[in-house]
């Protein structure tokens, strides 16, 4: 329903920005012959562009949902090469020169059509990790506290700025280097410096059923919810000030400064699962959550491949509790970074792909919860470094030199 509702009213919304802004780039690209309008219509209805293809585009989408809501990281980033690559659309945007309106659109476009799916995955598996109580709540509102404002102040600052070049190369670069970091906590030296986590996660891996999963999985013993509450609803706050109201953008400055402060007074927050206590200070994961949500804004992912490595690093959890509250705070995101998109900038998606792929994108994230039960947790980290070392190797390939080392070329 709730996505439903969104999609609903976000069409209506893009409907006047569909025919000014789309139209008004395909001029631009006519009058410099970088556009046909004799060509047979593709993407986002524009004369010569890729034609998408819908069932690919289900099937693509299943692989997505189910590497999310399984690691809590990597969907937007697999939606994005389905998006990128498989249909073109990266290519093709650069073909147009980075100063051409349509390239620009282009890239915004790909970043709300893969926040789309990333969205929803993340809704779906918030609701079955909670169920399975293997999401920390706490922790992922605190996340959001600092990610809301991030999500909301980076598209206001770059929607239609950056080409997609510059995109694809930090894009790559970022995942790397975050792969080397998971990688080394694999390893012996790694993991004796987080004994918690991994008393946790042989306690996790010897249950006997989902009922006993439940019954021992997250139980919180501190934290304020009026507190927490409050400052969530401020730095929301913000967000719908700074895109609904269209003046006196400083309003949404302070309620944004006021969320955040608030964020400081939170306190600790403290929790059980599987009988090992965790414990953190409430301003520690909001600034993360600031920083985190502004780069996957920026990149336009779901943000999940830097949730991961904070939670497991800095707030030292089992990828056990990672996925779901990973996917807590992303759902989070972006709502905030659609919204701001397509109602604040007026960002455009092809309605009839991204349908296709949140079908798709339901039954993935419906099984990875399930199967991820049943998967060890070092094995969570190495499946993350793997995809980490790949995506990372190409796209920083293809963005600084202008081709990838890696297939698909």
């Amino acid at each position: 329903m709730l996505v439903a509702g969104l999609g609903a009213f976000l069409l209506l919304t893009a409907t006047a920005a569909l025919s000014d802004t789309l139209s008004t780039a395909i001029e631009q690209a006519v009058e410099k012959n970088l556009i046909d309008l004799e060509t047979e219509a593709g993407f986002l209805g524009i004369p010569g562009a890729p034609s998408v293809n819908y069932i690919i585009g289900f099937l693509w989408a299943i692989w997505v949902g189910w590497i999310f809501s399984t690691v809590g990281a990597f969907g937007g980033i697999m939606a994005g090469v389905g998006h990128i690559t498989i249909f073109g659309l990266g290519d093709y945007a650069k073909s147009f020169g980075k100063d051409m309106a349509i390239n620009k659109l282009i890239t915004d476009s790909i970043r709300v059509s893969n926040q789309w799916l990333v969205g929803l995955s993340a809704l779906i598996s918030s609701a079955n990790y909670y169920r399975m109580g293997r999401l920390v709540v706490p922790l992922g509102i605190c996340l959001a506290i600092g990610g809301v404002g991030g999500s909301w102040l980076i598209p206001d600052l770059t929607a239609g700025k950056i080409s997609l070049k510059a995109y694809i190369g930090y894009f790559g670069l970022i995942v790397f280097l975050l792969g080397i970091m998971l990688l080394r906590e694999t390893t012996a030296a790694g993991q004796a410096k987080n004994k918690k986590a991994k008393e946790a996660a042989a306690s996790f891996e010897k249950k006997t059923s989902e009922s006993d999963t439940i019954k021992k999985g997250v139980q919180i013993m501190q934290g304020s919810r009026l507190k927490m509450t409050i400052a969530f609803g401020l730095v929301v706050a913000s967000t719908l000030w700074a895109n609904l109201a269209g003046e006196a953008k400083w309003v949404a400055y302070i309620l944004l400064l006021l969320g955040w402060g608030g964020g400081f007074f939170l306190g600790i927050i403290r929790f059980k699962f599987y009988g090992v206590e965790f414990h953190f200070k409430a301003y520690v994961p909001m600034l993360g959550g600031i920083f985190i949500a502004g780069i996957a804004s920026f990149l336009g992912v779901g943000g999940g491949f830097l949730f991961v490595p904070f939670l497991t690093s800095v707030a030292g959890l089992p990828m056990f509790l990672v996925a779901g509250t990973s996917a807590l705070v992303v759902l989070v995101g972006m709502v905030v970074s659609i919204f701001s998109y397509m109602v604040g900038k007026g960002v455009i998606i092809h309605w009839g792909l991204i349908g296709a792929e949140l079908l798709g994108i339901f039954i993935g994230s419906m099984i990875g919860p399930r199967t991820s039960r049943y998967i060890p947790d070092i094995w969570l980290k190495r499946i993350f470094v793997v995809l980490a070392f790949y995506v990372g190797i190409r796209y920083t390939t293809k963005g600084f030199l202008g081709y990838s080392i890696l297939p698909p070329f």
